[in-house]
């Protein structure tokens, strides 16, 4: 007889447990079981049926893995929150004494743990638990970048201290200032939501959202402990990875913070980083000079080599002339392409011609920033990428390369503003606006480029420098293009012309559009001109049309005016058919004496776009009962998911035709205005 299986041994009911029977089991408060929650990475999970997981007649809404909270049970930190529990019991029974003094002593000691030098707890093993290795670090440090970034830049309140943010902001410019050593920044985007950036770091790209520099509003709705139980694991996360990043560079970690130039916005200024000659790895080979000649070989062993070198040349060369010479390929310049193998083949990245490094994209330039541009993130972007000398107002913080915005050492002033023009008589008594930058004449620095930030952008995500005169102040700037969205074949590309990723049925209705634009333009030109000469003949021989008007009354009246005017409108469409053969008869003949080719008008043209439509409407319904046809010869299975992948595909096809209709009513409304 086999072993009887009792209720809630085994299955669901063994495998999960519920949020109250986890608390009561760990023998902590519901806010500490969260934090060791987040900390240790257990989060909660769906049985497949919830009455036999809950094990009573409530139901419960929260299960976890009982091997989950049976590994709980080991942690460290659980005594730290028994402590603290034990401590908060002594602090309210002195209270209930009236033993104000032990009470206020005990609040001392737990508040300040540098002076009794036991700190309430640290989250070092759990980091060591979570990653053993650094690269799976790495891999999760795109949602604390953002979460640090985002605290770095919100107000100090009761709920989020004054210290979290001073820390917050210090781990991410260490971070920054590691991008900017080791040139690992390769994307930038500005979207509405902030500023996305994107590193390769040992092979991972890591990916991380920044806020702008705006004034934040702290609101009710967000509940801060949880996130603030998020930034301070994150917080231990990233001083880990900036001492393994920093290291493996060879820079000492923590570098030098001075904290007066960061009172006066210094930020990447305040830092000052040093090397570790012990560590140090050398990114380039040096290059020898003159002082290394006692490092060369001995010249009596330099002769006898030589001499051998010479011997083999020579018996290489006599051993060759027998032989037939091999064809060699010759060298060209042009650069391998990659196309695709299949038609609708992925599209690859092709190379370019450009020689240097991304990362010293502008090593040679010298930017200046304007006072109403964004400085933070152009400073962090423009060092990231080689640049060395960057100026700005003195207005925007310290730290710059120079603050006169006369230097004759600028090569680029970054300006974000109206155009710049000169300062008028009528001006002087109007209020000083400062979106606009009034100059005297002549005030505009010659030989220097001017131009709006999205040039930084955009030449950093194509790794190479953009047209200025695109990037003028005032001019209209080209589409912001996301760099992290890759083009896939069939789909819309904003970059390529309208009429190279267009299908055929959205051309030819398209260029019927553009003749019925054009019909009418006509047709209203033609009215304008019937108009006039019947303005004129209005005003002239009125007793005559009296006189056509009462012989008129004597004439026979039977017929109504709308089957006249249908009389005549067909006999004018016979007439125009038969004036429109004998025109295309004439023109044939013409054609054929003179061995020129016949010129097709209007009606021709529209004859062959009827037949190319209905070719296209034949060809899409036998495409149609081709797929039918197929279908039938699959199973249920398959034709369910080859008709959700019918659907999908049917629906990226209609947001595609919809922004290529956006973009065609965009460029007529272009041409209009040039015209």
């Amino acid at each position: 007889m086999g072993r009887i299986k009792r209720k809630g041994e085994a299955g669901n009911a063994k495998n999960y447990i519920t949020r109250t029977q986890a608390v009561k089991k760990l023998q902590i408060t519901l806010p500490d079981f969260r934090k060791l929650c987040i900390w240790k990475g257990i989060f909660p999970r769906e049985p497949r049926n919830r009455k036999k997981a809950s094990r009573s007649s409530t139901a419960s809404t929260t299960f976890y893995y009982a091997k989950d909270i049976q590994f709980l049970l080991h942690e460290p930190l659980l005594q730290k929150f028994r402590e603290q529990k034990t401590l908060e019991k002594k602090i309210s029974k002195a209270l209930g004494r009236g033993d104000a003094s032990d009470a206020s002593r005990l609040e001392r000691n737990a508040s300040r743990p540098e002076k009794t030098g036991k700190p309430r707890y640290t989250l070092d093993h759990v980091i060591r638990d979570r990653y053993p290795t650094f690269v799976d670090a790495l891999r999760d440090l795109d949602d604390c970048l953002s979460m640090l970034f985002l605290f770095a830049n919100l107000p100090s309140t009761s709920t989020v201290p004054a210290k979290m943010i001073a820390r917050c902001e210090r781990l991410c410019l260490e971070f920054q200032h590691y991008l900017i050593v080791s040139q690992s920044l390769r994307k930038s985007f500005l979207s509405i939501k902030g500023i996305y950036y994107q590193a390769n770091i040992q092979g991972e790209d890591i990916l991380w959202l920044v806020p702008y520099k705006f004034n934040q509003r702290v609101v009710g709705d967000v509940d801060f402990r949880i996130m603030g139980t998020f930034v301070e694991f994150y917080m231990t996360l990233l001083g880990f990875v900036n001492f393994r990043l920093y290291t493996s560079v060879g820079l000492k970690y923590p570098p030098k913070f001075d904290q007066n130039k960061d009172n006066e916005a210094a930020e990447l200024g305040a830092f000052k980083l040093e090397g570790n000659h012990a560590g140090t790895v050398p990114s380039e080979p040096a290059q020898l000079t003159d002082s290394d000649s006692a490092a060369q070989p001995d010249p009596k062993v330099q002769a006898e080599v030589n001499k051998l070198i010479r011997q083999m040349k020579d018996t290489a060369v006599e051993g060759d002339q027998t032989e037939a010479v091999p064809e060699t390929d010759e060298a060209t310049d042009s650069i391998d392409k990659f196309e695709p193998a299949a038609p609708g083949g992925d599209v690859l990245p092709q190379p370019t011609y450009s020689g240097g490094e991304p990362g010293s994209l502008f090593a040679n330039c010298t930017f200046y920033l304007s006072r109403e541009t964004p400085r933070q993130p152009l400073e962090f972007i423009l060092r990231a990428f080689g640049c060395k000398r960057i100026g700005w107002d003195s207005v925007l913080g310290e730290g710059a390369y120079t603050t006169n915005e006369l230097d004759p050492s600028i090569t680029h002033h970054i300006v974000d503003r109206p155009v710049i023009r000169a300062a008028t008589e009528e001006d002087e008594g109007t209020e000083d606006n400062q979106t606009s930058q009034k100059l005297a004449a002549n005030q505009r620095i010659p030989g220097r480029i001017y131009v709006q930030p999205q040039w930084v952008w955009d030449s950093v995500n194509d790794e190479e420098l953009k047209r200025p005169d695109e990037y003028a102040p005032g001019a209209q700037l080209p589409p912001h293009l996301s760099p992290f969205v890759q083009n896939t074949q069939g789909a819309y590309d904003p970059t390529l012309p309208l009429k190279d990723q267009e299908p055929e049925g959205e051309a030819l209705e398209d260029s019927d559009e553009e003749v019925g634009e054009e019909e009418d333009e006509e047709e209203e030109e033609d009215s304008l001109a019937v108009k006039k000469p019947k303005a004129i003949a209005d005003g002239m021989d009125v007793d005559a049309s009296d006189e056509d008007g009462e012989a008129g009354d004597d004439t026979f009246g039977g017929f109504s005016e709308d089957e006249e005017a249908a009389e005549e409108v067909d006999e004018e469409d016979e007439e125009d058919e038969e004036e429109s053969e004998e025109l295309r008869n004439q023109k044939e003949l013409e054609a054929e004496l003179s061995g020129k080719p016949v010129q097709q008008t209007k009606a021709d043209t529209r004859s062959q776009k009827l037949e190319a439509k209905k070719k296209l409407a034949q060809k899409a319904k036998e495409e149609a009962e081709e797929i039918e046809r197929a279908k039938g010869m699959l199973s249920k299975k398959k034709r369910k998911l080859f008709e959700q992948m019918q659907y999908t595909n049917n629906k990226k096809s209609a947001e595609d035709q919809k922004l290529r209709e956006k973009r065609r009513k965009l460029e007529k409304q272009k041409a209009r205005g040039k015209a």
